[in-house]
């Protein structure tokens, strides 16, 4: 998540001090990522020293004010316009331990994937609801130009957690079944299994399953 383009959109719209900038970025983004002041007034810092913000004096309370300068305008105006690169994925938490359950001593990976699935479709239900508000939130205060745009962007925030918990609920339930045909192809080689065989737990075959995935040709689609 870029934070320093987040500061860079709000001071576009006038000087603000780090502690407004908090407020006003968690605000826009519904607490999604929740900021310190210490996160913020350090990136404040790097855009003064990279010249993409300038203190601009004090307000009536003594906060020390920032405003974006042209080069800042410059760069904020490249990142709304470059698409957001995957070249560098970020690093996924859940597809790590599922990349490492597989062959892990005393894990059953069908566990932990059930867990995770519980844990995604409880998340889904919150977002929902959460959403459910924004959509009240946004009807009823649609005359306040500024609190309807702060309710706006958390929507679109929220209806992008949705569908990214749906795609990850629809990625479990394939990890799965990967899994039990991976682990039926294993055990039909080895002449002692029925058709459907559940996923193997580790420590009992699965590590066979991994060997199995990198060579037979049904492994290749599980990289897509």
């Amino acid at each position: 998540m870029s934070i320093r383009h987040g500061l860079l959109a709000l001071l576009e719209h006038g000087p603000r001090y780090g502690s407004q900038l908090r407020t006003e970025f968690e605000s826009r983004t519904g607490a999604t990522w929740p900021l310190n002041v210490g996160q913020v007034y350090t990136t404040l810092a790097r855009l003064e020293r990279d010249g993409m913000v300038v203190q601009d004096g004090e307000d009536g309370a003594g906060h020390a004010l920032y405003a974006i300068t042209g080069a800042g305008r410059g760069e904020l105006k490249s990142w709304f316009e470059r698409p957001v690169d995957r070249a560098s994925p970020p690093r996924d938490e859940l597809a790590i331990k599922l990349a490492m359950a597989v062959g892990a001593p005393g894990v059953d990976i069908r566990a932990v994937i059930q867990a995770q699935r519980h844990a995604t479709l409880q998340a889904m239900q919150d977002y929902t609801r959460l959403k459910a508000r924004a959509l009240a939130a946004v009807e009823v205060e649609s005359e306040d130009g500024e609190q309807a745009r702060d309710d706006i962007a958390w929507l679109l925030v929220l209806e992008q957690l949705i569908f990214q918990t749906e795609a990850e609920a629809r990625w479990l339930d394939h990890s799965e079944s990967r899994l039990t045909r991976l682990s039926a192809a294993v055990a039909r080689r080895a002449g002692n299994a029925p058709a459907a065989a559940s996923p193997v737990p580790a420590g009992h075959g699965v590590t066979t399953i991994a060997d199995t995935a990198r060579t037979a040709p049904a492994s290749r689609s599980t990289r897509r």
